[in-house]
């Protein structure tokens, strides 16, 4: 009997994550953000440096479809008109493909992209790769880009509840003029 990689990831949570093992350090602030190609579930083409001129809230997470995730992802879908009011783009990030993205996008009614990092190097390169046994899955992290493509933000302990609120918080702080010019 072949074991599915759901197996393993849900045996590391129910052990307490002792095979957890991540793969590099965090880009940090001040950083030119590490630029990248992923489709997204819509099948086209998100080129980060293409984003320029505007913030992105960059969010790795493990797992479509799963409770934590979908929250977090409820929570960008529910602050959408907040985002577009600061320029920042949200984009989501896991290793799962894009059918699946399709399918939590259609079912959790979700209105930003997601992107499939399938060969799992983007989140690699963003020291948020997990290991848990045998299957790799994205860490949740968040970076907030400014629209120069530095790393203004780095958010390592992300509670899926209060992330986007948190995220908001953040670029009021970092962006005050942005804020106030789209009220």
């Amino acid at each position: 009997m072949q074991l599915q990689p759901s197996f393993y990831f849900a045996l590391a949570f129910l052990l307490g994550l002792p095979f957890l093992a991540r793969a590099a350090d965090l880009p940090k602030v001040g950083d030119v953000a590490p630029d990248f190609t992923l489709p997204s579930q819509e099948g086209t083409s998100v080129h980060l440096s293409k984003l320029r001129g505007q913030w992105v809230v960059l969010y790795f997470y493990p797992k479509d479809m799963t409770p934590g995730c979908t929250l977090e992802a409820h929570n960008f879908a529910k602050d959408q008109p907040e985002y577009a009011a600061r320029n920042a783009t949200v984009l989501g990030v896991s290793v799962d493909g894009i059918d699946s993205h399709k399918q939590f996008c259609a079912k959790e009614n979700l209105n930003f992209k997601l992107l499939a990092d399938t060969d799992k190097k983007v989140a690699e390169v963003y020291g948020s790769l997990n290991n848990f046994l045998v299957v790799k899955v994205a860490a949740r992290h968040t970076f907030l880009i400014d629209p120069q493509g530095k790393i203004a933000r780095v958010f390592a302990d992300v509670k899926p509840a209060s992330h986007s609120r948190e995220v908001l918080a953040a670029l009021d702080g970092l962006a005050p003029k942005a804020v106030a010019k789209g009220k």
